[in-house]
């Protein structure tokens, strides 16, 4: 079910049953709902930009793309007396394992991102805009091609939105599959048609971003927030929520459940609530692990999860961090080192290459834990997994490293016995499931 004040209008059944043929993701049917008032409310009653930020900021809203940083106060790092170009850039680059949260507000609710992202050009003074979205997910780039098209033809892109002399032009850019897209100076290099590699921080792209201008970035899932924050005030949002973490959160629910799907509840929901919305654990298995935000983050014993809430900072007290809010539920089958194998063989193919201990360091530890998995491990194999993983973290310009080397110490963290049952023995310690 859909919290009350639920940006996609409506719950995961619906979406499920509306497919990629339905007709509720057009402007006239987002008009009906509600649709770009609050944008229209924007120009009209000529609120201040900095009026509109600080509604923003009052909200708590966090970025959803993983990081969760205060949007409000992302948003106020733009100078507002900068008298050239500033570009506005939408990650819609969804690549993290487990997520699929932002592909459906692109696919059945595509005109609350285009009004958010109009919203917060106005509110920081850009002219222009970008969604950068994920190439591999073709038909929902051509869906947000014709959502903003619609929004050109009835007025609400353009030059001289609504008359107010407002001019915000959006352009989605499709990438072709990179993880490493993902981080957002990546992001812009690739937009700027170079080969997707992070840049060093500082500066930052709020003083020096897409051609060099200042530029801000934000997820799908954050932009999507912003209309229901001004139509119904920044304090209702936070109260939707918990202090600092207002409003609702999509969760995208995975792995060992009866009903996987997108599901938006408020944060500070229980886990368990959440797990309960997506049916429970498949065939009634006992539930073993989880990870809670993505497969970057660590992961958290089943008993843990059971006791936790789904915020930013209950998900960190117990461990772990929020992420994307893609949450892969593991029941008492699965082998702890068979699953980080596949995580560590990911980021070993994901790795852009450009910083040594990431480009080397992946490799390491995917060919470790497969020696490990395959009955030729070595008796101080863990303590290389380990040492490998803390000669990555932190030595890189993006945090891919620490994304490949997180889950490695996690895993070893919580389910040591496994590992070292799998050298010592030269089998697994999970009994086949038949």
């Amino acid at each position: 079910m859909s919290a009350p004040g639920g940006f996609l209008d409506y719950g995961p059944d619906a979406i499920i049953m509306a497919g990629l043929t339905g007709s509720n993701w057009r402007l006239a049917d987002y008009v009906a709902r509600g649709g770009y008032s609050a944008l229209r409310k924007i120009l009209t009653e000529r609120i201040p930009p900095t009026t509109v930020i600080g509604e923003v900021k009052r909200s708590a809203l966090r970025g959803r793309g993983g990081a969760g940083f205060p949007t409000g106060l992302k948003w106020s790092f733009m100078p507002q007396q900068y008298q050239g170009d500033k570009y506005l850039v939408c990650n819609s680059d969804e690549g993290e394992p487990g997520t699929f949260k932002d592909r459906d507000i692109l696919r059945y609710n595509p005109h609350v991102l285009i009004e958010g992202m109009a919203i917060a050009a106005y509110a920081m003074g850009c002219g222009r805009g970008y969604n950068y979205i994920h190439g591999e997910i073709w038909e929902t780039y051509e869906r947000a091609e014709e959502a903003v098209a619609e929004a050109y033809a009835a007025g609400f892109l353009g030059t001289d939105i609504l008359g107010s002399g407002f001019s915000f032009l959006l352009h989605n850019h499709h990438g072709y599959g990179a993880y490493i897209c993902g981080e957002e100076t990546a992001l812009l290099e690739s937009l700027e048609g170079k080969k997707g590699q992070p840049r060093f921080k500082p500066p930052f792209p709020a003083s020096f971003g897409l051609y060099g201008k200042p530029t801000t970035i934000n997820n799908t899932e954050t932009f999507a927030a912003v209309p229901w924050i001004i139509n119904h005030g920044g304090e209702a949002f936070l109260n939707l929520g918990r202090p600092n973490n207002g409003g609702t959160k999509l969760f995208s629910v995975s792995g060992d459940v009866a009903r996987p799907g997108n599901f938006e509840v408020p944060l500070g929901t229980p886990f368990a609530t959440l797990l309960d919305m997506a049916g429970g654990m498949r065939d009634g298995r006992k539930l073993k692990a989880c990870i809670p935000g993505g497969s970057s983050m660590p992961v958290l014993p089943g008993d843990v999860m059971m006791q936790t809430d789904m915020d930013y900072d209950s998900i960190a007290k117990a461990g772990s961090m929020l992420g994307s809010g893609a949450v892969i539920v593991m029941n008492d089958t699965r082998c702890m080192v068979k699953s980080l194998l596949r995580l560590s063989y990911f980021y070993y193919e994901e790795s852009c290459g450009q910083c040594t201990p990431c480009r080397e360091g992946t490799g390491w530890l995917w060919r470790v834990v497969d020696r490990i998995e395959h009955g030729q491990g070595r008796a101080d194999d863990i303590d290389l997994l380990l040492s490998v993983s803390d000669n990555i973290a932190g030595r890189t310009i993006c945090a891919l490293g620490d994304a490949a080397a997180l889950p490695v110490k996690s895993f070893i963290r919580h389910f040591r016995d496994e590992f070292q049952h799998h050298i010592d023995h030269r089998q697994c310690l999970v009994p086949a499931y038949i």
